[in-house]
């Protein structure tokens, strides 16, 4: 590799450059990022959309001295080029690689972990604050995609900073919007104008000038106001207390580089919090990915001369895709149904629902904790609102799970999607805790559906009850099952045996139940498909453990309070002593990576489960040939 970016290393190299080497620069780095991320896959767009802000701030304060916190981390790509990882972006989320987010341990130019929206500015104030506590000269700056504002948390982060005069900065990039050309001009001027010193001593002494009369100071007061407010959308974050700057373009170097050089000064006065508003363009610079950001947010490999292809046979259906399917088939049937997203529309399988009930659909924004209560205010009047959350998210809306749903018994069905390992994605969206966090609310019953037409009948189920109703499906596709043409119910707390062996039974709690048919076939096992975490068939698990030497527990989630918990309880409860082996995510994040190279590394695969029941068990296994049975049998 040669040219500029060759040469940057670090941001202490970036800062040496003079300033009319930062655009080559910037053209470098959005071409190095399309020809990595296309090779690797990764979030792509929202990349491309920060290469000029990322190269303005490192360029223009003391990284990584001066933190820098990004929200959400998937924009971080750039970040990750320019402070010492260029060499090893061809491993980007992959086993071993590094990861698409930021992570503290991988550098120090990572300040915080950031995966999950909105928590920047309250990490980025905390360090600030903690800055000035100790006595060091150093700031703080949290960088906030406007997706990521629409969650309370950072409006609450607002309010608090807003008090402080803590050396913050927080960028809001706005990749929603486009400034025209005839005013580009004008925002630049105005944003230098309103950052400078000039500008924030005039104001002050104005102030002082005019206290002597309070009539006019107030007069003032309001036109200042009115004035900024003709021509930015000021009032609102100087309410809070930040001194509001911009918008400007995100990509005009020329006009960032200025502006964030007048916003350090002001921070080095103590002139405390400084917002920024700044507008980029998803896509910047990749003619397909700016007139398709979302088809090219996370990509997977792709050529770039060519871009995205359709595959040559179409790929089985994703569990997200059968939600959504189900989702259009059971409000056809039923008008109270209504879909609530957190903004996660496309992820969640939510398209065409949104398409044919629009009026039932309901996008929140980034904000789980809002669509959760939200959710039971509808239920209380008597619809049937249906949460479509990935599993990690549902975790930022754990109180109001349990006290504006379960604590009222409301009749809201939560599709967990992402339950289990996801992959590429990494610890921060694994969903390893839903059925441990879960069980233990009451009126709360959990779904561990094996397959996708066995998840599409379980939404059913989940739908009829007059309860809280989660039902827990991993990322991606499974094992291509036949969907039913209509809705139709299995029956509430009720599993099956799929497999009739000697010796050992193994519990399977959702798709990990073929792996554990494939084991069984050489451990001459029974295998039941469980399907229900909570309630448990009691009446199924108690005849296992009386017909057999011991017991195996299977499921893709945290062992430590899982399912395989959930039997160990109701054997104590119920008197029963049987040896017993829960298999599960043990006790720590797992790593980002191919999901069924995690699964083998973690023992869950096919051949790991056989390997651990021989080695716990090897004595009480049958030798015998054993008897296959249809599904159903119970």
């Amino acid at each position: 590799m040669s040219g500029l970016l060759s040469t940057i290393d670090s941001p202490h190299d970036l800062r040496r450059l003079p300033r009319t080497q930062l655009r080559p620069l910037a053209d470098e780095l959005r071409e190095f990022l399309v020809q990595t991320v296309s090779r690797t896959g990764g979030h792509f767009s929202s990349n491309l959309g920060t290469v000029e802000l990322t190269i303005a701030v490192h360029y223009v304060f003391d990284t990584p001295h001066d933190r820098l916190v990004w929200d959400v981390g998937h924009q971080t790509y750039p970040h990750k080029i320019l402070t010492g990882r260029r060499e090893r972006m061809h491993t980007l989320r992959q086993l071993g690689g590094i990861s698409g987010f930021p992570v503290r341990s991988e550098s120090e130019y990572d300040a915080f972990g950031t995966a999950h929206s909105s928590t920047s500015i309250s990490a980025a104030l905390g360090m600030a604050l903690a800055a000035q506590a100790k006595g060091e000269r150093r700031r703080a700056i949290a960088i906030i995609g406007d997706g990521a504002m629409t969650a309370g948390m950072a409006f609450e982060a607002l309010n608090n900073a807003g008090v402080t005069k803590a050396p913050l900065l927080v960028i809001l990039n706005d990749n929603d919007m486009s400034i025209s050309p005839p005013v580009g001009a004008l925002n630049r001027y105005l944003a230098q104008l309103m950052s400078g010193r000039f500008y924030a001593a005039a104001k002050q002494v104005g102030k002082q000038v005019l206290s002597v009369a309070p009539p006019l100071l107030e007069l003032a007061r309001r036109f200042e106001e009115h004035a900024k407010g003709m021509v930015v959308p000021a009032t609102l974050f100087e309410k809070f207390g930040f001194n509001y700057i911009g918008p400007i373009d995100g990509h005009d170097l020329d006009s960032l580089i200025p502006t964030l050089e007048n916003i350090r000064r002001l921070l080095d006065d103590g002139a405390g919090p400084q917002f920024l508003h700044v507008v980029t363009k998803k896509g910047q610079g990749y003619k397909l990915a700016e007139a398709d950001p979302i088809a090219y947010h996370g990509p997977g490999k792709f050529d770039p001369a060519v871009g995205l292809v359709p595959p040559a046979q179409p790929p089985k259906p994703t569990f997200s895709q059968v939600f959504g399917r189900w989702l259009c088939d059971m409000a056809e049937r039923d008008k109270r149904l209504v879909g609530i997203t957190p903004a996660m529309r496309e992820g969640s399988g939510m398209v065409e629902f949104h398409q044919r009930f629009p009026d039932r659909y309901y996008d929140v924004g980034i904000a789980e904790q809002h669509a959760v209560t939200f959710a039971a205010g509808l239920a209380c009047e008597g619809l049937k609102p249906v949460v479509a959350i990935y599993s990690t998210f549902l975790q930022r809306a754990y109180d109001q799970a349990i006290h504006d749903v379960a604590l009222q018994n409301l009749p809201v069905v939560f599709g967990l999607d992402r339950a289990g390992i996801v992959g590429a994605d990494g610890p921060t969206h694994c969903g390893a805790y839903d059925i441990a966090y879960l069980r233990c609310i009451p009126n709360v019953s959990i779904a561990c559906p094996s397959d996708e037409a066995e998840c599409y009948r379980l939404l059913t189920t989940a739908f009829e009850q007059s309860h809280p109703v989660a039902v827990r499906y991993p990322r991606g596709a499974g094992i291509g099952a036949a969907l039913p043409a209509q809705p139709e119910a299995l029956p509430f707390g009720r599993g099956e045996v799929r497999r009739r062996g000697r010796g050992v039974a193994i519990l399977a709690f959702g798709t990990l139940l073929h792996a554990a048919l494939q084991a069984a076939e050489s451990l001459g096992a029974t295998v039941a498909n469980m399907r229900w975490a909570k309630p448990l068939d009691r009446e199924l698990v108690l005849e296992l453990a009386n017909s057999h030497e011991a017991l195996v527990t299977v499921e893709e989630g945290a062992a430590a309070g899982g399912a395989g918990s959930a039997v160990l309880e109701l054997l104590a409860e119920a008197g029963v002593v049987r040896p017993a082996l829960v298999l599960g995510l043990p006790d720590r994040f797992i790593e980002h990576g191919d999901p069924l190279a995690l699964l083998s590394r973690v023992g869950l695969d096919a051949v790991g489960i056989e390997r651990r029941v021989r080695e716990r068990f090897g004595d009480r296994l049958s030798q015998r040939p054993a008897l296959t049975v249809v599904a159903g049998e119970r």
